[in-house]
């Protein structure tokens, strides 16, 4: 596997996503609406980080990136020592 861009990249979003709703919903349980004024909306206003739903699209999108470069990391040092063991 020369490079595994979809892997990095499917597995990595995805996981870190799913990690991000679970924060949102956490912090949900934990402060309920808290200090946003508004929930959100639909189309742009739904990540205006301002809002509630748009502060959890970006803590998502955050946790999405930082599990794509984790997973990015990992998989190149393992395909590194893979690579040197079979020579």
């Amino acid at each position: 596997m020369k490079s595994p861009l979809m892997l990095y990249l499917v597995g990595g979003m995805l996981t870190g996503m799913g990690n991000g709703s679970v924060f949102g919903a956490a912090l949900m349980c934990f402060l309920g609406r808290g200090q946003f004024e508004d929930w959100g909306g639909w189309g742009s206003t739904a990540y205006d980080p301002s809002t509630f739903t748009g502060f959890i699209d970006w803590a998502m999108i955050v946790f999405g990136i930082a599990f794509f470069i984790i997973l990015k990391v990992a998989v190149d040092r393992h395909l590194e020592i893979e690579t040197k063991a079979k020579a």
